[in-house]
């Protein structure tokens, strides 16, 4: 069957169900009837709820006459053995949004009373398998107005409660969050894998659910909305996660730890990125890889002066070198430098080669060129780079520069001034040091080098590239006897004023400082209690 029969088809089969709306009341198949609104009349809008089709599912009969299969992001769902009252259902849902009750009457119009209970249990296992999304519209007279609807984004079930109780205190959960997306208001919470999108008509509830409230008092807030549809715009909310339930001073949100420590936006980072089950793409979808070009291994060169870096004998090095288990042991984080005998290039410049430089560039199978460096980078991608900020390095003038791994040099990107001040301000800061560091070491990503595969994922993954880099910077650093410190947090938005890249393109996700170290460090600051000073 071509596309444009099952869309012929799927036409009719919705014409055949749209004949019997407005003429029943909706169905309670997916829990208790809601009360009717009091004091309804002919200008009174009636509640009715509707449900289609996932709209990112596609539709398609398999070989076989009597099976229908749907394909969608989270998986395929194979439906054999329909009848024919089953399949103009279900190609229905695909076409449009329709009441329960008008898909019965379709059912049984084909099949008869007899098979509306398999396309119960059919209509169940569509929504367990998540591939049906539930709306509430308000309707009075010709004019249809859709105040929620039930997104799955995500695997798992969709499938609505029942009601809540017209007084049941109740509140917007603190971790759920609002943004606009294809067009609507979509409230989400972490670790679930619905969303709830709202339309104008029920925006107002977001602010009153604020504080603890009721389904009763909602519905006396201005624009009304009546008891019914509240109460069932909330059962939407329930199953979606975005409500808590209890009192004032009987919040577990706000009470008890392992709620509390959360903040809604680093509770959502962490489900979002470690539950796949709450998101449509996971991993290396390459969801850009038809919009945009992969990026290449390497950015455009900066303009500004070049200085060549002196290439060490790795031979050598690994015949003097510490061994690991000692470089491991000794390993710290310094906070002093040696103001009498400063860093100099040619030990900056080892220090980055031996961490940062490329080995080799290789093209995969999916068009982007990947890079080998002596750290690990998921899909070789290798999206970090190294931006030394220089206050006092020997044969190195200061200012901000880029190690281009490459070609092994240093290019300069600024000039010191008010910008870079702000950067080695906040580092020295950040560790706690007398001085200015001697080099800073901002670390960039390009974030489109890993965006452009990976989704969901794509920011954590970077994140744990820091990670690598930073343990890297640290061995090596000891290796070499250097003073060596990662700092925990940074100014990406100094860092773009300073170098004159786009925030969103390319952007600080490191820093470190790195000197000279002294021959005795100072006893106050970065020692554990558990470890002898040294």
């Amino acid at each position: 069957m071509t596309a444009e029969t099952t869309a012929t088809a799927a036409q009719t089969a919705a014409h055949r169900a749209a004949a019997h709306t407005g003429t029943r009341t909706t169905a309670a198949a997916a829990g208790p009837a809601a009360p009717a609104a009091t004091g309804s009349g002919p200008g009174t809008p009636r509640v009715v709820r509707r449900v289609r089709l996932r709209r990112d599912a596609v539709c398609d009969p398999a070989p076989a006459a009597r099976t229908i299969r749907l394909t969608a992001p989270i998986g395929a769902l194979n439906l054999p053995d329909l009848s024919a009252g089953a399949r103009e259902a279900v190609a229905a849902l695909a076409f449009g949004e329709h009441t329960e009750e008008d898909l019965g009457a379709l059912v049984a119009a084909r099949d008869g009373e007899s098979g509306l209970l398999r396309w119960q249990l059919t209509f169940r296992r569509l929504g367990m398998a998540g591939m049906l999304e539930h709306s509430v519209h308000a309707v009075t007279g010709a004019a249809d107005e859709p105040l929620a609807r039930l997104r799955p984004i995500g695997r798992g079930s969709a499938l609505p409660g029942p009601v809540p109780d017209p007084t049941r205190q109740v509140k917007l959960s603190r971790f759920a969050t609002a943004g606009a997306e294809d067009g609507a208001l979509v409230v989400r919470a972490p670790g679930s894998a619905l969303a709830v999108e709202l339309g104008t008509g029920a925006a107002a509830l977001l602010p009153a659910l604020a504080a603890w409230t009721s389904p009763a008092a909602l519905a006396q807030l201005p624009g009304g909305i009546t008891l019914d549809a509240v109460r069932q715009i909330l059962r939407l909310f329930d199953v979606a996660g975005l409500l808590a339930y209890g009192s004032a001073g009987q919040e577990p949100e706000a009470t008890e730890r392992r709620f509390a420590q959360w903040s809604a936006l680093d509770l959502m980072f962490h489900a979002r990125t470690r539950q796949p089950s709450t998101v449509a793409g996971y991993g290396g979808t390459y969801r850009f890889g038809d919009r945009f070009a992969p990026e290449p291994a390497s950015p455009p060169p900066f303009p500004g002066e070049k200085v060549a870096l002196a290439v060490p004998d790795l031979a050598a090095l690994a015949r003097t070198d510490k061994p690991l288990t000692e470089v491991l042991e000794q390993r710290r984080s310094v906070r002093d430098h040696d103001e009498g005998a400063p860093l100099t290039v040619d030990r900056l410049g080892e220090l980055l080669y031996r961490t940062m430089r490329r080995r080799q560039t290789f093209t995969g199978g999916d068009r982007q060129e990947h890079a080998d460096r002596p750290y690990p980078s998921g899909g070789a991608v290798h999206e970090l780079e190294v931006y030394p900020l220089v206050t006092e390095c020997e044969g190195l003038r200061p200012g901000l520069w880029h190690y281009a791994t490459d070609r092994h040099e240093l290019e300069l990107v600024a000039e010191p001034g008010p910008a870079t001040a702000a950067l080695v301000s906040g580092a020295r800061e950040s560790a706690l040091m007398t001085a200015d560091p001697q080099v800073v070491l901002l670390v960039t990503a390009r974030f489109g080098r890993v965006m452009w595969k990976y989704e969901t994922v794509a920011y954590p993954l970077i994140l744990k590239h820091v990670g690598v880099l930073y343990q890297t910077f640290y061995l090596v650093g000891t290796a070499m006897d250097l003073a060596v410190c990662g700092l925990g947090g940074g100014d990406a938005a100094d860092f773009a004023a300073a170098s004159g890249l786009d925030f969103f393109t390319e952007g600080t996700v490191g820093e470190l400082v790195v000197g000279s170290r002294p021959t005795t460090l100072r006893q106050d600051v970065g020692v554990p209690r558990r470890e002898p000073k040294r």
